[in-house]
């Protein structure tokens, strides 16, 4: 199904395998076939290859491949489904292995995988792989215990290492690799090989409406003010990311974000305001030329009936730009008919006043989007194509940028646009506005069916799994059904419902006939014969989807109503894997659109991504021992003491002794994080196990509850907090709750601009203050990321004690031992005691000792106490606490007898 690697595939495949390395390729340039190429290799029982950082759609698609070619051994997934017991007998069937990060750092701590066995690890996604992820903890656990196997690095986003000082470095530090290999389109080989059997592309450059291009420069001047804006208010944000050019692509909100969010909770609420206007304003741009003219209007009516319904007020709706922007969307859609009247005295003139607002009229325009005409055309020229060719009918893939678009499309082709529009129109504007739904009879659609929304897919199988064409025969052809757009649009209009329900049921009797075997779920079937398939490139369950059906459907012509940089080199490529079969390749944008402006920046991106790539290869120092096979290399240091102790060559004649590593034990649920792996890189020894009461143990009297942010909000909201505090403070001496918060992002428990005079039971520092007076031994650690806590962490531990896994273990919250008490004593009563007036942490011991029960307290004097407590004041308290009565009403009052 994949077909073939072509030369320059080989060449990067044989490059890769001959040294370990990290391969950087293009986007869209098959980096999966050659992944797959390796699998194919190491699919057998002889190896153990361990593939990262894959999701489970990815996995299921590199089997099935396999599957298909013909590999017997083929990859297993290893998740919590199999038991601990079980996994060693799977690692040692050998072959290819997807396993989950946490399974993995857990198999590798307690040496349940055969590390030695291992012959290589294939990591996908190697730009993702920092210092503090599982991944990276994985790789250094495999080199520190296996020298000889390979590590083989996957990425196609160049972008992502063009910022950052040293990224790439950094990337191939953590992945213990030297070399770098780069492949983006422009590279010789690449280029000799797509050029020899290029697909024949028609580029149609579709002008957009002058309503239309008023919007766009509405829009753009707009994001410019706010822009302006933006800098004004923050003087730091002068960069050249965040130009109006750079603001169309969609990592703008990453860019913005990223400057802004050290000190988000410390800005005003008018560049909070600016940036979301800011992303307000790029959807509306996206809308204009994705979507047509009653959705565009519809979103932006319903903004600003947001602003008005909130009382929040976005500053760019009171521009002249903005009044601009309603005009001309609303002249795509309807114009008011004005009527003249002559203008009388008296009483008449007071009769021609209009008593309603359904006397405005309204006019039906709903211009058609200019994309859909061209897009007529080209079908049209297609099927003129297939019927003088003396070949069978070549097959059409169209491809739209998304969910919403191909429902469209799918719609657009079977009942034309005026049906289309105006069913919209009935939907949206005519259902909300009064005036709207006077213009229309909005009656006459509410018996039709509906067209497919995004998500809506698995409940609409006429037009998924069981693809369905309009009420025409299966021979109808499609010029046919262009010329009935007409038709059907009136019929639509004039409220034909019965023409509808025909059309339902015609439809309905037609699914089994029309039902495409395609494995993928997202598709849309427009036509059987040629067969034409709609297919979203973006928001796929399954991130091959479009590659299987691009396969499965074979298609001769391509028709990118949408264009994306990965699926038109993945067409070239699909093309020169089949040189003798025609492809023609139609390209739909809008000339001198920012959707244009948009694809060219990105490819833009991508190529100064390379060429800074290319030159930093060129100056990268390397250290030899960088691929850790030899001990020499320091990154596989764990101990990072000032000395260095375990590096330093001198060791004074050999008599130095080495000292056994510390011991942390960690719940089973914190290998999701990135501290487990930071504290193993600091010399200290992890234990995982499943703890009940904490998530790490540091000593046996030291127990950690660590919160992130978020986690601390929900949990004091809750009062699961609460619970976790009194299991900590029960059975460990020293509690500790530590709060982790990122130091690229802004933390504050309490908003600057959200002081209050009173004091609310509700605010997080509140409830914060509250756990701190009830728990007075509760220690709380605040640390600004996990390389500090790992610190601290160290220092807590220097001079104690190691804590024991099995006695960890056994404490659970339903447990009655008190680790202070010494089991002696209940809990109950215990925690009671405390509570008591003049009793605390320094006296209690004291009472414990000479008295059974609580009962016994009552019978000790004033004088006992005194001399049990060593205070007289605190005996004073307990003592008229035990015996005294409140003051309470008359009727229930004790007697004198009763008080002594």
């Amino acid at each position: 199904m994949a077909g073939p690697l072509l030369e320059f595939e080989t060449e990067m495949f044989l490059s890769l395998f001959g040294c370990d390395g990290l391969l950087v390729a293009a986007e869209g340039m098959g980096i999966d076939r050659i992944l797959l190429q390796f699998m194919r290799v190491y699919s057998e029982q002889g190896s153990l290859v361990l593939l990262l950082n894959t999701t489970t759609p990815e996995q299921e698609y590199f089997t099935e491949q396999l599957r298909v070619e013909g590999v017997t051994h083929l990859p297993r997934t290893v998740t919590s489904d199999v038991q601990s017991t079980e996994r060693y007998n799977v690692y040692t069937e050998g072959g290819v292995l997807f396993v989950t990060s946490r399974i993995l750092v857990v198999d590798f701590l307690t040496d349940r995988i055969p590390a030695h066995l291992i012959s290589g690890i294939l990591v996908y996604r190697a730009h993702k792989i920092i210092e503090s992820c599982q991944e990276a903890f994985i790789l250094r656990l495999f080199r520190q215990k296996n020298k000889t196997g390979f590590i083989k690095a996957f990425t196609d986003k160049a972008t992502a290492f063009a910022s950052g000082f040293c990224q790439v470095e950094r990337v191939m530090r953590n992945l213990f690799v030297k070399k770098l290999y780069l492949w983006p389109r422009f590279q010789v080989s690449v280029n000799t090989a797509l050029d020899r059997h290029k697909p024949e592309v028609v580029e149609l450059h579709v002008s957009l409406t002058p309503a239309m291009r008023a919007i766009q420069s509405s829009i753009l001047d707009i994001m410019s003010a706010c822009l302006k804006e933006l800098k004004r208010y923050n003087p730091s944000l002068e960069a050249e990311d965040l130009s109006l050019e750079n603001t169309l692509g969609s990592a703008f909100e990453k860019v913005i974000h990223h400057y802004l969010d050290p000190s988000w909770h410390q800005l005003g609420t008018k560049t909070k305001a600016l940036v979301r206007d800011m992303k307000v304003l790029r959807v509306l741009l996206l809308y204009l030329t994705q979507y047509d003219c009653v959705t565009f209007l519809n979103l932006l009516e319903s903004l600003r009936t947001s602003q008005k319904s909130f009382g929040s007020n976005a500053g760019w709706l009171f521009l002249d730009s903005s009044t601009s922007m309603f005009v001309n969307a609303r002249s795509r859609v309807y114009r008011i008919a004005e009527k003249k009247k002559k203008f009388k005295v008296g009483e008449e003139a007071e009769k021609q006043k209009p008593s309603s607002a359904s006397e405005v009229k309204r006019e039906l325009v709903l211009e058609n989007s200019p994309k859909w005409a061209a897009l007529t055309e080209v079908l049209q020229e297609i099927e003129r194509e297939n019927k003088s060719s003396q070949h069978k009918p070549g097959h059409v893939l169209i491809c739209a940028s998304d969910d919403r678009t191909c429902a469209q499309l799918q719609q657009y082709i079977r009942h034309g646009s005026e049906w289309l529009l105006n069913r919209l129109y009935a939907r949206t504007i005519a259902k909300r506005d009064p005036v709207a739904a006077a213009a229309f009879d909005l009656d006459s659609h509410k018996k039709g069916k509906s067209w497919p929304k995004k998500g809506t897919k698995g409940k609409e199988p006429a037009q998924k799994k069981k693809p369905t064409k309009s009420k025409s025969r299966p021979s109808l052809t499609l010029t046919q059904m262009m010329g009935k757009e007409e038709a059907n649009g009136a019929a639509a209009a004039m409220g034909s419902s019965g023409d509808e329900e025909e059309l339902t049921e015609e439809d309905e009797g037609e699914e089994e006939q029309l039902k495409l075997d395609l494995s993928s779920d997202d598709y849309y079937a427009v036509l059987k014969e040629p067969l034409t398939v709609i297919h979203p490139l973006k928001g796929c369950t399954d991130p091959h989807s479009l590659t299987r059906v691009l396969h499965e459907v074979d298609p001769s012509f391509v028709v990118l109503y949408d264009a994306e940089i990965s699926f038109v080199r993945q067409l070239e490529v699909y093309k020169a894997t089949r040189p003798g079969k025609p492809l023609r390749v139609y390209f739909l944008i809008y000339g001198g659109s920012t959707e244009e402006q948009k694809y060219l920046t990105a490819l833009s991106k991508e190529k100064k991504a390379f060429e800074h790539l290319i030159r930093e290869k060129a100056t990268m120092v390397i250290p030899e021992e960088r691929e850790g096979r030899e001990d020499t290399n320091l990154d596989l240091a764990r101990n990072l003491e000032p000395a260095n102790a375990t590096t330093n060559t001198r060791k004074a004649g050999g008599q130095e002794q080495p000292k056994e590593p510390s011991r942390v034990i960690v719940d089973m649920r914190e290998f999701r994080s990135e501290l487990p792996s930071l504290l193993h890189r600091r010399g200290l020894d992890i234990e995982p196990v499943t703890l009940e009461v904490g998530d790490y143990i540091l000593t046996p009297e030291t127990c950690v509850e660590r919160k992130s942010v978020s986690d601390l909000i929900g949990s004091l909201q809750s009062g699961r907090l609460y619970n976790q505090c009194l299991s900590m403070t029960r059975y460990y001496k020293r509690p500790v709750l530590l709060i982790e918060f990122d130091p690229a992002k802004p933390f504050s428990l309490t908003a600057r601009t959200d002081f209050r005079h009173e004091i609310s039971s509700n605010d997080i520092t509140s409830k914060l203050t509250l756990l701190t007076l009830h728990f007075p031994r509760l220690r709380i650690l605040w640390c600004p990321s996990p390389h500090a806590t790992a610190e601290l962490f160290l220092e807590l531990k220097k001079g104690r004690f190691e804590p024991d896994a099995a006695s960890a273990q056994a404490v659970t919250a339903e447990s009655d031992m008190v680790a202070e008490s010494a089991d002696l004593y209940n809990p109950g009563p215990y925690d009671f005691l405390l509570k008591m007036p003049g009793v605390n942490t320094k006296n209690y011991r004291a009472l414990i000792k000479n008295a059974d029960s609580l009962a016994d307290l009552v019978k000790f004097s004033q004088e006992k106490l005194a001399e049990l407590l060593g205070n007289a004041t605190n005996a004073k308290l307990l003592y008229e606490f035990l015996h005294n009565v409140a003051d309470v009403q008359a009727p229930v009052q004790k007697s004198k007898h009763q008080r002594q």
